[in-house]
């Protein structure tokens, strides 16, 4: 990046402490990952010089030969990936994917029906605080009281007495797995469309370590970064009746013209997730998961749904008689990064909630396991456990740094 020191120290200094950063931190913030140097440089190539409404072979501008020709194979890469009839890469990220599907296939005022976000749940999935709440009518399922998992049953329930329009499967701190094929049986009952937002474990769905919501979905959204290792933005599958619904509602509807710079990242990344090592990693993930909160449990954490079947662990915070906020904060400063997080039935408001979200692609990606996953776990006790003497929290963060040397990070260099 000599270029970029040259013309602009100020920003290149922040990057290059924010690559250190990267690279000395344990980062558990389920959402994030590394993505390798193939995915990272046609993220910065020249495909960001051009504009490109429109879709292959149906542009409103002349000179997208190559452009058309690099759009198709990242959408029949997709299509073979997840097995899927259709499929539009233009999406910038989840929330406008999702607000694309809504508008292709939704009328103002029609019945939105997805998990509650203190339950787990996503902005985007009716929220009040999100359009999708305000355009669309919300209604929320949640979790059980006490064991914190999605009553099936309750979602019928509610699905009959409120006939949605459309039932939405997915979230970003639910960390047991879906049943989708349950969801498509009630959404059919109903008369409502199926939509799947996969966007935390498209890559678990990938290597066979989640069930698929293919066969019953009538759209899948998924971003491209997460667990697929991809970059920032999106993909919608659906089946091929309504395609050209969701294509108009993507372009012109909510967007312009495609990031063609991210729309190649995003075949990269989807011909890494195709090798047999992508598989393994997506296990590894799992496995990973499980033997972090094995490690949290056998510590006196008590985490949501009392532990995991995917990449995220929610810890309830409230047996440490520690706010999630303040917990999050401590182990920043330690080097082990994760985000606060309500938990279902929560007593605290959101930006003070009781609990913290962990996940473990962005260290599987550095090639960590089990056993690291067991010392994080020690780590996070002693910062909970001393969470006000800053001399431990100092003391961890140096060992962290030079634990998190040993291993590479993905596409940086070290």
């Amino acid at each position: 990046m000599d270029e970029l020191e040259r013309v602009d120290p100020e920003l290149f200094n922040l990057i290059k402490q924010e690559e250190t950063y990267q690279i000395e931190s344990v980062r558990l913030i389920p959402s994030e990952n590394y993505v390798s140097r193939a995915v990272l440089q046609a993220t910065g190539s020249i495909l960001a010089n051009k504009y490109s409404e429109g879709y292959p072979g149906r542009r409103y501008y002349e000179g997208q030969q190559f452009i058309d020709q690099i759009e198709t194979i990242v959408i029949e890469r997709a299509k073979r990936l997840f097995g899927a009839e259709h499929v539009n890469v233009q999406p910038y990220s989840g929330t406008p994917a999702n607000l694309a599907v809504y508008t292709a296939l939704l009328k103002p005022g029609d019945g939105l029906m997805g998990l509650a976000l203190p339950h787990g749940g996503h902005l985007s999935h009716g929220w009040n605080v999100s359009l999708s709440g305000n355009f669309w009518r919300p209604i929320h399922y949640t979790v059980d009281r006490e064991t914190h998992r999605i009553d099936y049953e309750q979602v019928r329930r509610l699905a009959k007495s409120e006939r949605p329009r459309m039932i939405i499967t997915g979230a970003t701190a639910y960390p047991r797995q879906f049943d989708f094929k349950i969801f498509g049986e009630i959404a059919r009952e109903v008369g409502a469309y199926l939509l799947a937002d996969i966007s935390h474990i498209a890559g678990l769905i990938v290597a066979g370590v989640h069930p698929d919501p293919v066969p019953y979905a009538d759209v899948v959204m998924t971003t491209t970064h997460k667990t697929l290792r991809g970059p920032r933005g999106a993909m919608i599958l659906c089946r091929k009746e309504i395609a050209p619904q969701i294509d108009k509602a993507v372009f012109p509807g909510i967007q312009g013209g495609p990031h063609n710079h991210t729309t190649a990242a995003i075949g990269v990344a989807l011909k890494e997730a195709s090798s047999p090592e992508f598989k393994n990693y997506g296990c590894q993930v799992v496995r990973n998961a499980k033997a972090l909160a094995d490690e949290l449990l056998a510590r006196g954490f008590q985490l949501v749904s009392g532990g995991t079947d995917n990449h995220l662990i929610v810890i309830d915070l409230t047996n440490k008689q520690v706010i999630g906020r303040k917990a999050a904060q401590a182990l920043d400063r330690a080097g082990i990064v994760c985000n606060y997080n309500t938990i279902p039935y929560d007593p605290r408001k959101p930006f003070s909630p009781s609990g913290i979200r962990l996940g473990t692609p962005a260290v599987t990606s550095r090639g960590m396991k089990e056993q690291e996953m067991r010392q994080i776990g020690a780590w996070i006790d002693k910062v909970i456990a001393r969470i006000d003497d800053e001399t431990v929290i100092a003391r961890i963060a140096g060992e962290v740094r030079e634990f998190s040397r040993q291993f590479p990070a993905p596409g940086l260099i070290q």
